[in-house]
């Protein structure tokens, strides 16, 4: 097994093979991934050594003194943290070989195409058709609230391959050209001004069979593993303590001591303490997750992520009275990342009402929690054995 001096030995070499003050960032990030010093616990020529997960600590220590480029993962978090692992499980191993070094070094960024308009919060309701033709998919629908489309090159995406059956098991996964004709990505303004959203229309799409992961008709099952993945990395993101919101806050409190009131200060005490929780809750599940894939925990993690970024982002607003009805900037930009920290009170404050939305409604997040982890009996289904060409629609 890998120890942590044999990944400091690693570590060492590679910056001796490619000293950052002297080589090109994506040159060092390619070296790197090719060293197995991309994640330890893929798999050897993946960017991986097979080692425990736990040591990824390790070489980041390493790197990060030595003042190594990273591969920015708010911007390519898509491709990080739900289509590797996904590709990892399902692929095959030429696709494993030609869609993960790319995507870790950041050069083709991902986004994914599963939500769809008519389909709301029912993801297995989804509408978009996949009809086979010889050796492709022949793809036509419409997804919506997709990050990031505007700038990707590929895009996991789950398709109806089979009306006939209940809406479960007539789904198929496939990894979807970005550039491929038939492909419109459209811009979807959002309350803060920006459109990092997209709308993507798929007409008449050609995707090869060999861009299929997992099975035909075992989609569902395949994006379980997208989802559980996606949950965690966005309710699960390592921060240092009084890290993320809370951080910006507590420090408005130090510093505007003239904006202090006796309630606000106890409502700031009761959401640090909480987001402290959420934090070393955070810990406790990465640790679990070396033990193997992320599980419908990962669905608390992100109910908490939403509702303290809510009510967080609401004190600040209201600490800063007039001032916090200030917004900075109503430019119509596609952003290539979502930056909490970095921009105003105000722009915290209507991001983060997103936050309950995406990665799976609040309430959908509630049920997983009721029936897969707490064991409470399921809510009625009567559309469970029902074809999905015959749900009403």
């Amino acid at each position: 097994m890998t120890t942590a001096a044999e990944l400091r030995r690693r570590t060492r070499e590679l910056l001796a093979a490619h000293p950052p003050a002297d080589t090109d960032r994506l040159d060092f990030l390619r070296a790197r991934f090719d060293a197995g010093l991309a994640w330890v616990h893929y798999p050897e020529g993946l960017g991986g050594l097979a080692a425990p997960r736990a040591l990824q600590a390790v070489v980041d220590a390493e790197l990060e003194a030595a003042g190594a480029p990273g591969n920015d993962p708010r911007r390519i978090g898509i491709g990080l943290g739900m289509a590797a692992p996904t590709v990892l499980q399902y692929g095959t191993e030429e696709q494993k070989r030609r869609l993960l070094r790319p995507l870790w070094t950041g050069e083709e960024v991902w986004c994914q195409l599963f939500s769809e308009p008519g389909a709301g919060s029912d993801l297995a309701a989804l509408g978009t058709r996949a009809v086979r033709d010889g050796d492709d998919w022949v793809v036509s629908g419409q997804k919506v609230w997709t990050s990031s489309a505007h700038l990707a090159r590929w895009a996991i995406l789950i398709a109806r391959t089979d009306p006939d059956v209940p809406k479960h098991r007539g789904i198929t996964y496939f990894v979807c050209d970005m550039s491929d004709p038939g492909v419109e990505v459209r811009p979807l303004r959002q309350i803060t001004g920006e459109a990092e959203f997209n709308e993507v229309f798929l007409t008449d799409v050609r995707i090869p069979d060999s861009r299929r992961l997992g099975e035909v008709g075992d989609g569902w099952r395949v994006a379980q593993t997208t989802l559980n993945n996606e949950r965690v990395a966005i309710g699960g993101t390592p921060v240092p303590r009084e890290g993320g919101m809370i951080g910006k806050v507590a420090a408005t409190w130090r510093e505007r001591p003239g904006l202090r009131t006796h309630d606000t200060h106890q409502r700031l005490l009761g959401l640090w303490v909480e987001a402290e929780v959420a934090r070393l809750t955070g810990v406790r599940l990465r640790q679990q997750l070396a033990a193997g894939q992320p599980g419908p925990e990962g669905a608390g993690m992100k109910l908490t992520f939403a509702r303290l970024n809510q009510e967080i982002s609401g004190l600040e607003v209201e600490l800063l009275g007039e001032e916090g009805l200030l917004y900075d900037d109503w430019t119509m930009r596609r952003p290539e990342l979502v930056d909490f920290t970095g921009r105003d009170a105000g722009y915290r404050y209507l991001r983060s009402k997103g936050n309950s939305i995406e990665g799976g409604t609040s309430e959908v997040l509630l049920n997983i929690v009721a029936e897969r982890v707490l064991g409470l009996p399921a809510e009625p289904r009567t559309d469970k054995d029902v074809a999905w060409k015959d749900l009403a629609r």
